[in-house]
């Protein structure tokens, strides 16, 4: 029998050897978390190595990212598909061991983690998802959704304050199977903490609900287990075990130091740790009997026969419910989605009635909603005007088995919690706030792009247009900055019919996260023949046309739309061939083919104009330097929406104005 202290040493050896061949890293967090790795993983956590994506599988997920090896370390020894020439690789191009653990890049990693307290914020979501799973699919005498969610945290990530938004409402939810292991070592990379960093963390965690394990030796096994088992009897509270270790352990100059944070221990100090832990083995060289002691394949493979035995006899007592539940990790959306779906967009269109996009997407959601049990949705304190909760919505707070949650004034919260939700599969997560408020959001909507998870973000109250409440609630940027990060698609529909084609957009995408735009103000329809109709999937397309070959090009999004219709018509009146293209969603638009782009924005029309309540500078991509951008270079002011429409340029006057100038300076 290999000793624990050993089996824990192997982690150590390979992270210092690791990050010194890649001359870049964080050795001191695995060395110092390496003992509480050893008791979980070997003896509590449920999983298969041969098959990462096990439904049932107990979810790991470490927060505090840079600590990469840790995880590496824990994947390689344990049987994953991870070798010891990827260990090697460590942080070097095409490897699967980055600098932080990257989800889709190496197997076993839950989520991307690197960005501090944004992996605990997922863990919420992944354990909201179980819960609520369980709650809908399992039976008394079946558990089919039955697994625990363990996070590593330090104390960067609960000094970041997005680990309170989560932290109290995980309380508040009482999520019973999230354990979380706190690495109070006092060391970040400015040194001792107490000068900034002196919160009494157990009062903190018990003032949210919950139950908080403190003083655990963090290099004593016998604690760390006797801790866990508490952590498993508690099924009302998530819990926080709070181990005191030392940070770079085992190093015999800088554990305990800032030193060895963030930098390779350097091949006298790696010596001297060798000597230390009684580690006498090569760089990368792991004896054969910690290779059999470490190996959770054949345990892994067990669990997840039982767990299928569980899977057979729930589909012969409930076939339909097992269907469904197969339906859903598959992220299928039902043979009837798309002839169903399409149906109400063209109900929609028939209606032609005016509304809020606001008032669209709830009526999407109200329709759609009927189609997708998976829809779970939300808001940030603003239901109410965001319009997210839809008639079959159920809040989770009450029901278990519910489909809506009340996130509170947490938008950053949501956002990564709906992060989780999506990675954990079984849901289609959306939530709701005002667009200027994406800012608060943001790296977790870029999180949710680099992972291409499938997390819907609806922002309403999109531009100006939202008047009297003034430039603290009105978006300026935020259109633009949404549309330049990678694999973030973004829609801003100009009325209901685009509304609902965003909605199923955004459903039917699932390589990446989704913002759906929507305004306050009421919004015209626009009567589209059948093939404008189609079109409004491919991003842009022509509503409007000349009966002659353009010389002017008018593009428009959103509330502005209806402007550059009402402009085209002035236009028309003055003798000038004028086409107006709806864009609601650029990234769709340049996904078309070369013709289809040109056959909307001909290269040989250079008169353009571009009309938006926004920052205006990425319009130039579609109008030129030739063209021409109407859009905000202010933060907008406070008053009635109309009147600062007009103010800001914003009118069909105003637009023909500006065409004509431009025509002229062309001519």
């Amino acid at each position: 029998m290999v000793d624990e202290k050993r089996l824990a040493n192997a982690i150590r050896a390979l992270s210092m050897d690791a990050v010194q061949q890649a001359n870049s890293g964080h050795p001191g967090m695995p060395m110092g978390m390496a003992d509480i790795a050893q008791v979980l993983w070997r003896k509590y956590l449920r999983h298969n190595p041969k098959d990462p994506n096990w439904p049932d599988r107990d979810r790991f997920i470490l927060s505090n990212g840079h600590g990469s090896m840790l995880l590496y370390s824990l994947l390689h020894l344990t049987g994953y598909d991870l070798s010891i020439e990827e260990i090697k690789n460590f942080r070097q191009l095409g490897s699967k061991t980055a600098g932080h653990p990257e989800y889709h890049e190496c197997p076993g990693v839950e989520t991307t983690t690197g960005p501090l307290g944004q992996g605990l914020a997922n863990a919420v979501g992944m354990a909201i998802a179980e819960k609520t799973l369980a709650a809908q699919f399992n039976h008394a005498d079946l558990p089919l959704v039955d697994h625990r969610t363990y996070v590593f945290v330090g104390d960067g990530c609960l000094m970041e304050g997005i680990s309170h938004e989560v932290c109290a409402l995980a309380g508040t939810l009482k999520l019973g199977k999230l354990i979380v292991f706190y690495d109070d070592n006092g060391i970040s990379i400015d040194g001792e903490v107490a000068p900034w960093f002196s919160d009494d963390t157990v009062k903190r965690f018990e003032s949210y609900g919950w139950q908080v394990i403190a003083n655990v030796e963090g290099h004593n096994s016998a604690q760390i287990d006797t801790a866990i088992q508490a952590a498993l009897s508690e099924t009302d509270k998530p819990t926080l075990i709070c181990c005191k270790t030392t940070i770079g352990y085992g190093a015999p100059n800088k554990a305990g130091k800032e030193s060895c944070h963030g930098a390779p221990l350097g091949t006298d100090e790696i010596q001297g740790a060798r000597e230390k832990l009684g580690w006498h083995d090569a760089p990368f060289e792991i004896p054969q009997e910690i290779y059999e002691s470490w190996d959770a394949v054949t345990a892994g493979q067990q669990r997840q026969r039982d767990w299928q035995a569980i899977l057979d006899r729930y589909q012969a007592k409930h076939p339909q419910q097992a269907a469904e539940f197969s339906r859903r990790l598959a992220q299928q959306l039902g043979s009837e989605w798309g002839e169903k779906s399409a149906a109400l967009i063209a109900d929609m269109a028939e209606q032609g009635a005016d509304m809020a996009s606001r008032k669209a997407s709830q009526m999407a959601l109200n329709a759609f909603g009927e189609l997708l049990p998976e829809l779970f949705g939300g808001s940030a304190d603003l239901t109410g005007s965001n319009l997210t909760a839809w008639q079959g919505s159920v809040d989770v707070n009450t029901q278990p088995a519910g489909n809506y949650l009340y996130y509170g004034v947490r938008e950053f919260g949501m956002a990564a919690i709906m992060n989780g939700i999506a990675l954990h599969r079984g849901l289609i997560p959306y939530g709701g706030t005002f667009l200027v408020f994406s800012d608060y959001a943001r790296n977790a909507l870029r999180m949710a792009a680099l992972m291409s998870v499938r997390s819907i973000f609806v922002f309403t109250h999109d531009s100006i247009g939202l008047g009297e409440d003034g430039p603290t609630h009105q978006p300026v940027e935020h259109l633009s900055s949404l549309r330049v990060m990678p694999n973030m698609t973004v829609w801003r529909p100009c009325d209901a019919v685009e509304s609902f084609v965003a909605w199923k957009s955004a459903i039917e995408h699932q390589q990446g996260p989704s913002s759906l735009i929507f305004s306050r103000q009421t919004l015209a329809h626009q009567p589209r023949t059948a093939e404008q109709l189609a079109n409004i999937h491919r991003g842009g397309y022509i509503l409007k046309d000349s009966a002659e070959s353009p010389e002017l090009i008018l593009i428009a999004t959103g509330s502005e739309v209806a402007l550059a219709m009402d402009a085209a018509v002035q236009l028309a009146d003055k003798g000038i061939h004028t086409r107006v293209v709806s864009m609601p969603c650029c990234e769709l638009f340049e996904q078309q083919d070369d013709a289809y782009r040109e056959s909307v924005l001909p290269a040989k029309v250079t008169a353009r104009v571009s009309i938006e309540a926004g920052e205006s500078t990425y319009w130039y991509r579609y109008v030129g330097l030739q063209g021409s951008a109407i859009g905000m270079n202010s933060f907008g002011a406070s008053a009635p929406g109309p009147v600062l429409f007009e103010k800001f340029g914003f009118s069909a006057d105003q637009i023909v104005s500006q065409a004509s100038r431009l025509l002229a300076s062309q001519a």
